[in-house]
């Protein structure tokens, strides 16, 4: 499945990108402004979900649908902020919507700062979004941009399903725009009226014993649990020892 608003290639009203010099990238485009940043992290995190990220290559947009966050404080051990402040490290303590990106596991990983210093979200994972901007031919990109072991062109399903195969998938690169505020002729969040029904709240992953590892600030897109860098709801996971589920109230805007 790929994640469109009516089906996968189902016929949505062509609209054409805009040229560079133009305030918005195309007509109707909606780029989260950075207000909507500027927000505790933990509502944040859960209020991206069912967003798209948008990043021009060349002539196409790669897009994909946000469907796992992680929430991130100063105060949280777990965290990047918590080793103090330095130069790689300023936009986690900028105002929200500053752009942080670092390496992990060999590869880039995507953050967004939030309200307070030193507090901000981890992109975990995302799904291929395929609508009239981002057609067919973006999402053949990303696939050229990610193959899998072989060469093979991953299934869209695994094409993101981890932070750092979404920023390979995207062909978004820490020098590029680490510490950078975002483009909306480049890189930008839209809001498309995607909404989860319901969210999964449980501990983050990779945290060291000790860092905070028990806190739970992993967000999941129920929906799309089983495309996430690591499924909540896989056998043995039992609800309310190792997640909860919200509502979509549970998501204010």
């Amino acid at each position: 499945m790929l994640a469109a608003r009516d089906s996968a290639y189902a016929p949505i009203r062509q609209m054409t990108p805009a040229e560079p010099h133009l305030s918005l990238p195309w007509p109707g485009a909606r780029p989260l402004p950075d207000t909507f940043f500027d927000r505790d992290a933990q509502l944040l995190a859960r209020e991206l979900l069912g967003k798209v990220i948008r990043h021009r290559v060349g002539a196409l947009w790669l897009s994909a649908r946000i469907i796992e966050t992680e929430a991130y404080y100063l105060v949280d051990k777990g965290s990047h902020a918590s080793l103090g402040y330095t130069e790689k490290r300023k936009a986690l303590f900028a105002d929200g919507g500053h752009i942080y990106m670092y390496y992990a596991r060999g590869g880039d990983s995507l953050n967004f700062s939030a309200h307070g210093p030193g507090n901000a979200v981890l992109i975990k994972s995302a799904h291929p979004w395929v609508d009239a901007i981002s057609g067919p031919d973006a999402l053949s990109a990303m696939q050229r941009n990610n193959p899998g072991s072989l060469g093979q062109a991953r299934a869209p399903e695994r094409l993101c399903a981890g932070q750092t195969l979404l920023c390979k998938a995207l062909g978004l690169k820490v020098p590029d725009w680490d510490a950078r505020r975002f483009d909306p002729q480049q890189l930008f969040v839209e809001d498309v009226d995607e909404r989860p029904h319901s969210i999964i709240q449980c501990p983050r992953l990779g945290i060291p014993e000790g860092r905070d590892e028990h806190l739970p600030y992993r967000f999941v897109d129920a929906a799309y649990a089983r495309h996430c860098t690591r499924n909540p709801l896989r056998r043995g996971q039992v609800e309310g020892r190792d997640y909860r589920l919200l509502s979509v109230a549970g998501a204010e805007r």
